[in-house]
């Protein structure tokens, strides 16, 4: 049984949500790239998306170890960034970029799962987010 989640959900917890100061959101393509637009909206922070391949869409691991196909080049001056996904599982991708960015000052949010910061900490199953639900 899949979870429910609204968008009046989603902008009712970031509105709730303390976010540390953030000078840039970083989102985890594809499944984190509607959150990550939703959360540099919230903070008013430019956004980059990052590719990186770990799962495939029966969400079983497709690779032994997360592949980074695609990263943004970081502004100058950056020191602070959140990195955003919808869902951390085993938390290899998420560890994958932070390894990436070494020197920044990061953090970590996701919608589900384990994170620095998570939107729905009381969801264990699955969900029906509302941006796949409209595909």
């Amino acid at each position: 049984m899949k979870t429910n989640i609204s968008f009046v959900d989603i902008a009712r917890r970031l509105r709730e949500l303390p976010l540390p100061d953030t000078q840039l959101v970083i989102g985890i393509a594809d499944g984190g790239t509607v959150p990550a637009n939703l959360v540099a909206y919230k903070l008013g922070c430019e956004l980059r998306l990052v590719k990186i391949r770990y799962r495939n869409e029966a969400n079983a691991p497709e690779y032994p170890a997360p592949v980074v196909s695609a990263m943004p080049d970081i502004p100058a001056g950056i020191k602070n960034i959140l990195i955003v996904d919808d869902v951390s599982v085993s938390g290899k991708t998420i560890v994958a970029l932070e390894e990436l960015l070494n020197g920044y000052e990061t953090r970590t949010l996701v919608f589900k799962g384990t994170a620095d910061y998570v939107l729905f900490p009381e969801i264990a199953n699955c969900v029906n987010w509302p941006w796949k639900l409209m595909s």
